[in-house]
């Protein structure tokens, strides 16, 4: 295959990653990749169902182990990884999947970002129970923390916290909630009474709690998803996770770990979307010639490749940081924004090449369009990230 479209040009062409180092996440990337094609999974048989598919073979192929920390099962990592993963890995992942499935990229991400909280901060015995079922695919996790009134803005959460004898009773309402009644456990964010100012705690909770119920919701993309009505469902202490007023601390710092990884699966998009777009030019004969001939459908690629370069390098960059402890937040904000609106951008730009295929349900490029319009929402939508970005550098500019 062209060099251009391979899916870490980044490593490849530039060096930018430790080539030798990432070699075997690789191959096992590949080889799990051949077997996909070979027995692909049916995901028109029902979201939940393809789903717990994808994730016992990316557990049989040790990819889970990928999102939990090596004292609980997961992969052993170098020295010098902050919070005992590696964003790079992850990044690396989550390309290498999207590129076949968005749904098989959200089943591995949705085990990271639902369990990574319980890694942080949740008591041992609890770490213990649930992060091994994580890393082998018995626990399906989600992480419950937006709201019909709080989305970007997380400190309007509604949801409460009431005390009670030997726990707490929580009430609220939590929507799109990716997992919604496929999970079997939920990490869920709310407000604590006290005096003063809002203290905002995490709790895990299991998905058949008592109280507990879910309204599916339907998006473009196939994708378990819903809201999660909390009708006093009792949690008992040894469920808290972390300390009482820690939980919006602990809900950013997750997303922190993980909003990098979003332009990681946009990146995935976008090398389908490239690679789909180049394949059909070829093949495609109008008005006498390929229509690769045309002059204006080549400065089109070119500007696709180059934007997706770009976008592979602010990624691995900030992967790069947050594996070695010195991210900041522009970085993750950067890479996120850039590469979710260019891989936009060249989905939009196969569709177009395709014409009236481009829009048939059943093709690639179609599929892809569905795909990738939720990456520029959600961990933050673009605006946000513009605002992070704006405000690092004011601030730096005093």
């Amino acid at each position: 295959m062209n060099q251009l479209l391979t899916p870490y040009v980044t490593e490849r062409a530039l060096g930018l990653l430790d080539g030798p180092r990432w070699r075997p996440l690789e191959d096992a990337l590949a080889t799990f990749v051949a077997d996909l094609r070979a027995r692909p999974v049916d995901e028109e048989a029902g979201e939940d169902a393809a789903a717990r598919t994808y994730l016992l073979r990316l557990a049989t192929a040790g990819l889970l182990e990928w999102v939990v920390p090596s004292a609980y099962g997961g992969a052993e990592l170098e020295e010098g990884h902050a919070g005992g993963l590696s964003s790079t890995a992850i990044c690396l992942i989550r390309q290498w999947l999207a590129r076949e499935s968005g749904a098989l990229d959200t089943a591995f991400v949705m085990q990271g970002l639902g369990s990574y909280p319980l890694a942080l901060a949740a008591s041992e015995p609890l770490r213990r129970y649930v992060l091994p079922r994580v890393a082998s695919g018995a626990t399906v996790c989600a992480f419950a923390l937006t709201e019909p009134e709080a989305g970007s803005d997380v400190k309007n959460l509604r949801t409460t916290a009431t005390p009670a004898e030997g726990g707490v009773v929580l009430e609220g309402t939590k929507c799109f909630i990716s997992n919604a009644g496929l999970a079997d456990s939920y990490v869920v964010f709310a407000r604590e009474a006290g005096e003063g100012k809002p203290r905002f705690s995490a709790f895990f909770v299991a998905g058949d709690a008592p109280g507990l119920s879910v309204i599916r919701t339907r998006v473009l993309a196939p994708h378990p998803i819903g809201t999660v009505k909390l009708e006093r469902v009792f949690v008992p202490d040894a469920h808290r996770v972390g300390e009482p007023g820690a939980g919006l601390k602990l809900a950013l710092g997750n997303l922190d770990v993980f909003r990098v990884s979003v332009g990681a699966a946009a990146l995935g998009l976008a090398d389908r979307a490239l690679a789909e777009t180049v394949g059909h030019l070829k093949r495609r004969v109008q008005f006498g010639k390929p229509l690769a001939e045309q002059q204006g459908l080549q400065f089109a690629l070119a500007d696709l490749a180059t934007e997706q370069l770009a976008a592979q390098l602010l990624v691995y960059r900030a992967a790069a940081a947050r594996d070695a402890g010195h991210a900041t937040s522009e970085m993750a904000a950067m890479a996120k924004m850039h590469a979710t609106e260019s891989a936009q951008r060249a989905i939009d730009r196969a569709v177009q090449s395709f014409g009236g295929l481009g829009v048939t349900v059943g093709q690639v490029p179609e599929r892809l369009y569905r795909e990738i319009r939720a990456l520029r929402i959600y961990e933050g939508a673009t605006e946000v990230q513009k605002l992070v970005i704006a405000r690092a550098l004011l601030d730096e500019r005093g």
